[in-house]
Formats: structure tokens, C-alpha cells, sequence
């Protein structure tokens, strides 16, 4: 008998930013039972059926057959529903009332893996993650994980007639719509989708090696690749996800990827939204656009984004994050059609809108944005770098001002704001703005910057990153 704390701190596989996470060589077998087993010990106590699905990375068949190993071991019955995006899983638990586990690593490299886990009305929290860790495990000496049964597709179809019937069978036809497909787990989701709305479907970039999307920091292979596919094909829109299908990747016909802070933002004013929460890294334009009536900023990471929304008050409550990824705290009516609440990162929804709204304004994907304040934000990070190094020098700049202009800005003239609600944000004389944050998924440090102009924004980030690079080697 141990606790699952002890393990977490054993393997090296722990919560971060959303989700358990760690590399594949620890997700053994009985470490997985283990966290199955914590969970239900914990979270999900009293559960009859879990439902529980996976992404397309090469581990988490494996890892997804020792979880419901664990699940039938506690008499309770594992529904399993396959490959599918990570918010059709929690759109299913939600309407079914019944826990849910997804095994996924989101984006990071498919070294790593992770598990997300889902109560019966949504994604867990930080208490729940709390809970998890204290529960008590009692793992097998010898386990042997019965294979994977088939699938029940009832989750993935009602994903598909959440939207379609939402949005409506015709409200993309005639448009054409290009899917970089890769190795997302909503690539076929996504034509069954769009097809149903109407559109024509154009297929790009399938493959069964899997590709780290971040559409937080999009790759320069993807920027290139969009632009090549713009010139060589004719599409009013090329659109992507990450691994788990929670954040979107959305490219205008020109093959232009759009940043995820102002896809939220013009989701949340087609959806209707007075109240917006959003971590405090997205883009100031959503304060300043003057759409929303309150703006809630928060930590990094869904949960927080969740306590946010369920803390606000408003009409139609909805949050996003600046990978994209859109939350959904409110039902929202249109022509009698109801969209049920959905607190969970969401890269279809985000996606749907921004398509429609185009269609509906008659104007290109790349016009949709011309409204909004002229702030622009760019995000990377330097990988392979220790979560211990970057907290300290996060600290050591806290306390040494100088030391921060002359590695974040140097041209930006003197700090005139400094926020730390998760990691460092300065704000510049200038109105720049650069922001260095530990990533919670994976030993990495993430920049994110805001300017008055793109090129500016990305100047702004790249050479912050270059300086703390040098820092790093030296």
C-alpha cells in the first residue's frame, strides 16, 4: 500500500499546467493502474462507469488498457471510446453524468505522455488533483492488462451532432476548407464535421508519425508549410489541431496562421459573451476591443480558466486560453438551437465559429481580426531547460530591475508594470510587453510578447529567448 503521491514523486510523473504528464519510459503499466486506481479511490468514488479514450501517440493504447485494467479491478465498468478529441470525451461525460479519463500528452514530443481526468460535470481541479495524489493505491505485484475491446463510437457521434445541428447542415456550403491533417485524433472528425456543415474538405499532411503540434508556438516547418500549401492550393480557410484535439490551429486562405488570443477573442463576440476569462499571457486586446462587459484574467491552465468562469457572473460566461483552446461556461441559443456548456479546452468550437462568421459577413477568414485594437502577441521557447534554472531566474529577476530590462527589453524603455501571477509579466514604457513563464507540462521556458506590431512582437520574443539561451549555456 502506498500513496499516490509517493509514486508521482518516485517515477518523475506528475500534475502540471493540465493533466499528469512525464515521459513514456516512467507510464509503466502499473504506474498507470496506479493513477486509475487514485482516481477512483478519490474523485470518482461511487462511479458505476468511466469513460475513457486516447490520442494517436504510439503509447496510449498501452497506457489506456492498464487505466481500464484498474477500473474493471474496482468493479466499476470501463466504457471505452477510442481514439477522439479529448472535448468529445468530456462533452460524453458531462451528458452521461459519468467520470471520464483521457490518456493524452496534448503536444509535447511523443517521448512523453499524459492522463487528464474528468468528474461527472467537467475537468477536474487543482483540489481534485490534490485529492488524487493523497488517495491510497494497492497496485498488483504482476499485472497483465486484458486487450482493448471495441470501440463504442456514441461519444464521437454526439461530438459531430453537437456542432452540425448547432451551426446548421448549410452553413458552410460552398466554402472550401483545407484540414492539415497530421497526426491529430479529430482529423477524420473534423471532414465528418465540415462536410456535415456543407463544406468541400481538402486533406493535406496526413501521417502516422505523430507531430508535436504547439499551436502556441507554432513550428517553422508549419509556417512554411501553409504558405506553400496557400500558393499551391485554393481554400478559404486551412485549419489544424493539436494531438488531443483541444487547441485549434486556424490559417486564413492566404495560409496565415491566426494566434489563439484572437481566435477567443472573436469566438467569444460571436458567440454573444459579456463576461471573457482568459489567462493573464492572451492577448490586451480583449480589454481594450471593448466588447465584454467584465474581462477575468487568471492563471495559466485550464483549471483556472474553469474556477474563473464558475466564479463569474454573466449571461453567456466563456473562457480561452492563448493556445486557443475555448471554453464554453454558459449555454448559448441560436434560432432555437441550444450549445450545452462545455468548461473544457475545445479546438472544434473556436474553429466552427470563426468559419461561419466569415460566411455569414461574406468576408475572407483574413478580414475577420481588421476590427480589433492593433495588438499583436508572439510565443515560443527554449526546450531541455530545468524547471529549478528557470524558477531561479525568474526570482533573481524579482528583485533586480535593471537585471530585467536588460534581458526581457532593452529598447523598451523603463518597466511601468510588473505581474506575477504566473511567472513574470513586465510592461514597458513603451507598451511592449514580455512575460517568461516555466512551462507546467515539460522542463521549458516559455516567452510570451505583445507589441504594436507583429514583427515587433516576435523581435521582442525572440531575442529575450536568444539572451536567456546565452545565460543558460554561460
Amino acid at each position: 500500500m502506498s500513496t499516490m503521491r509517493a509514486l508521482s514523486e518516485q517515477s518523475g510523473i506528475q500534475f502540471g499546467t493540465s493533466g499528469v504528464r512525464g515521459l513514456v519510459s516512467g507510464l509503466t503499466d502499473e504506474l498507470c493502474y496506479a493513477w486509475g486506481q487514485a482516481f477512483l479511490n478519490s474523485v470518482a468514488t461511487g462511479a458505476q462507469r468511466i469513460a475513457v479514450g486516447h490520442d494517436l501517440r504510439p503509447s496510449s493504447p498501452r497506457i489506456c488498457a492498464a487505466i481500464m485494467q484498474s477500473i474493471s479491478d474496482a468493479g466499476c465498468e470501463p466504457i471505452f471510446i477510442g481514439a477522439l478529441p479529448t472535448p468529445a470525451l468530456a462533452h460524453y461525460c458531462i451528458t452521461h453524468s459519468m467520470p471520464g479519463i483521457m490518456v493524452t500528452g496534448s503536444h509535447i514530443p511523443f517521448d512523453r505522455n499524459g492522463i487528464k481526468f474528468y468528474r461527472a460535470d467537467g475537468e477536474i481541479g487543482k483540489d481534485d488533483e490534490q485529492a488524487i495524489l493523497n488517495a491510497s493505491v494497492n497496485v498488483p505485484a504482476r499485472l497483465s492488462p486484458a486487450a482493448l475491446p471495441t470501440v463504442d463510437p456514441a461519444a464521437l457521434h454526439a461530438y459531430v451532432q453537437r456542432y452540425v445541428q448547432f451551426f446548421g447542415s448549410t452553413a458552410l456550403t460552398g466554402k472550401r476548407i483545407a484540414v492539415y491533417e497530421h497526426s491529430s485524433v479529430a482529423r477524420d472528425v473534423l471532414r465528418t464535421i465540415l462536410e456535415g456543415m456543407g463544406a468541400q474538405v481538402l486533406s493535406l499532411g496526413r501521417t502516422d508519425t505523430f507531430v508535436p503540434i504547439d499551436t502556441e508556438a507554432v513550428r517553422a516547418e508549419d509556417v512554411q508549410q501553409a504558405a506553400a500549401w496557400a500558393a499551391e492550393h485554393t481554400f478559404d480557410a486551412l485549419v489544424s489541431t493539436d494531438g488531443d484535439a483541444d487547441r485549434p490551429l486556424i490559417g486564413d486562405e492566404n495560409g496565415v496562421w491566426m494566434r489563439g488570443d484572437v481566435v477567443g477573442i472573436l469566438c467569444a463576440q460571436a458567440l454573444g459573451a459579456d463576461v471573457v476569462v482568459t489567462p493573464v499571457s492572451s492577448n490586451t486586446a480583449v480589454e481594450k476591443c471593448g466588447s465584454f462587459k467584465q474581462v477575468v484574467r487568471t492563471r495559466i491552465g485550464s483549471p483556472y480558466v474553469i474556477e474563473g468562469m464558475e466564479q463569474a457572473a454573466g449571461s453567456i460566461i466563456c473562457g480561452y486560453e492563448a493556445n486557443g483552446g475555448f471554453l464554453l461556461g454558459s449555454r448559448v441559443a441560436q434560432n432555437s438551437v441550444q450549445l450545452t456548456q462545455l468548461p473544457t479546452r475545445d479546438s472544434v468550437l473556436p474553429m466552427l465559429a470563426l468559419l461561419v462568421q466569415s460566411a455569414k459577413q461574406g468576408v475572407p477568414m483574413s478580414a475577420l481580426s481588421a476590427g480589433l485594437p492593433q495588438r499583436f502577441t508572439a510565443s515560443d521557447r527554449i526546450q531541455n531547460v530545468p524547471t529549478d534554472w528557470s524558477k531561479q531566474l525568474l526570482a533573481k529577476l524579482t528583485q533586480d530591475a535593471a537585471s530585467v530590462a536588460s534581458l526581457m527589453a532593452p529598447d523598451a524603455g523603463n518597466m511601468v508594470g510588473q505581474d506575477e501571477t504566473d511567472g513574470l509579466r513586465i510592461t514597458f514604457a513603451n507598451s511592449d510587453i514580455v512575460h517568461l513563464r516555466p512551462s507546467g507540462n515539460a522542463p521549458e521556458l516559455r516567452c510570451y510578447a505583445e507589441s504594436e506590431s507583429a514583427g515587433r512582437a516576435k523581435i521582442l520574443c525572440d531575442a529575450c529567448l536568444a539572451r536567456v539561451s546565452k545565460r543558460l549555456a554561460g
